[in-house]
């Protein structure tokens, strides 16, 4: 199997400390070809998340490193690059972040940042010796790609960010009683079943497309409903549940992950072109926060807003590809940014249909203001709403301890 060993005793760009002893990313490769993509998942997903993506890209599911004979290599090499007519195909690279899947798992949550999981992406590109990389993230792998595009923006091609917050308050989600709900039920998912039923409600959309919501469209004689939870079984199955030290150590990753103003700039001038790609019905990563951040990026960024959840690249895959498809070849014909971006200019007002208008920029200040405070309000009732989960689980444990006591009381009398 591919591993990459990450080098030990690093400084990450915000001075977080490295301290890795044995870190090993696993990773695979699929395609050939010059044109390189490397792919970076999110929270407490493996590489196979992106196997749409995969097979939309370089036409196949099959890694490279199986072992395939002649005649299977050479009708993998006819279908690589399929709907892709730059020279010489794609090769693409997928790997797990540290805490999931095959990588390793650190057990303290100091080992957990994005600056510190972007120089495990880096550390990835010298390992395959791909000196520049279109990189495209999700999630939390695009908060992880915008730090790799800061840290070493010479080795980014061009910069997908798909369903992508800015960090910290901004990683909770939606607060409804749909979210409540699929909260209460992911802390006590302890059973792959139990979290596939839970990831289905997270990760796509309830909004209806004709008469059938998405999930319960057939497909065949089966609803996407139970051919998808078929297959989240068998993949939470085949790497197990992920352990707590991982998904704690991610969750501090998101939480505590900021881009700077420097760092924002650094992306804006580094040449290369970004593509923010979003689920306008995302509960996780909501779209307000992506918008934002597309608006810092002006004029290098597109803003993409498509009908889905938070695996837009799930639920949309054609779209998704073809914005990939497009981001990769305008990258390759040094396109202005002017020429590719849909966001307004600064000061100007915008009515398309893909992104909300945007502020005057002699209401700029006011319209601050406003969000500031309404991002106060929303981190306290987040705080309620956490205190509200703590105390469900903590009544739930105590009727646990009851309910024998109770029994053998009634057996005694």
């Amino acid at each position: 199997m591919p591993y990459c060993e990450v080098l030990k005793n690093q400084t990450g760009g915000d001075g977080d400390a490295i301290n890795d002893n044995g870190i090993r990313i696993f990773y695979r490769t699929y395609g050939h070809g010059s044109t390189k993509v490397l792919l970076i998942i999110g929270l407490a997903g493996t590489h196979e998340s992106w196997g749409r993506q995969i097979s939309g890209l370089t036409g196949t599911e099959k890694p490279n490193d199986d072992e395939i004979g002649a005649d299977d290599r050479e009708f993998r090499d006819e279908r690589d690059g399929v709907g892709y007519d730059g020279a010489g195909g794609i090769e693409v690279c997928a790997f797990d972040n540290r805490g999931m899947g095959r990588s390793s798992v650190p057990t303290k949550k100091s080992e957990y940042t994005t600056t510190i999981m972007a120089k495990d992406a880096i550390a990835l590109l010298d390992h395959l010796g791909w000196e520049k990389a279109h990189v495209f993230g999700h999630s939390m792998g695009a908060m992880i790609a915008c730090k790799l595009a800061a840290m070493a923006p010479d080795r980014v091609l061009s910069l997908a960010l798909l369903n992508v917050t800015g960090g910290g308050f901004q990683c909770f989600p939606k607060l409804d009683r749909q979210t409540m709900s699929i909260a209460v039920r992911f802390l006590r998912a302890k059973t792959p079943e139990q979290r596939a039923a839970v990831d289905l409600d997270t990760h796509y959309s309830k909004i209806f497309y004709g008469v059938q919501e998405y999930l319960e469209e057939f497909v065949g004689s089966n609803t996407r409903r139970v051919i998808l939870y078929q297959e989240y079984v068998k993949g939470i199955s085949s790497t197990g549940m992920q352990s707590n030290y991982g998904f704690v150590g991610q969750l501090n990753a998101c939480w505590t992950h900021k881009m700077a103003r420097s760092e924002i700039e650094v992306i804006r001038s580094a040449g290369f072109l970004v593509s923010v790609i979003h689920g306008r019905h995302d509960i996780i990563a909501q779209v307000q926060y992506a918008r934002r951040l597309a608006e810092k990026l002006y004029p290098v960024a597109k803003m993409i807003e498509l009908h889905g959840g938070h695996l837009v690249s799930h639920e949309r895959t054609e779209e998704v590809n073809q914005a990939l498809f497009k981001l990769i070849k305008v990258s390759e014909v040094k396109i202005s940014p002017f020429d590719w971006t849909n966001l307004p200019s600064k000061g100007s007002r915008y009515s398309g249909t893909e992104m909300s208008c945007a502020i005057t920029s002699t209401g700029e200040s006011n319209a601050s203001f406003m969000f500031k405070v309404l991002e106060k309000l929303h981190l306290f009732l987040l705080f309620l709403f956490g205190l509200f989960v703590l105390a469900y689980e903590y009544a739930r444990r105590a009727l646990r301890r009851l309910r024998p006591a109770a029994r053998v009381g009634a057996s005694l009398t």
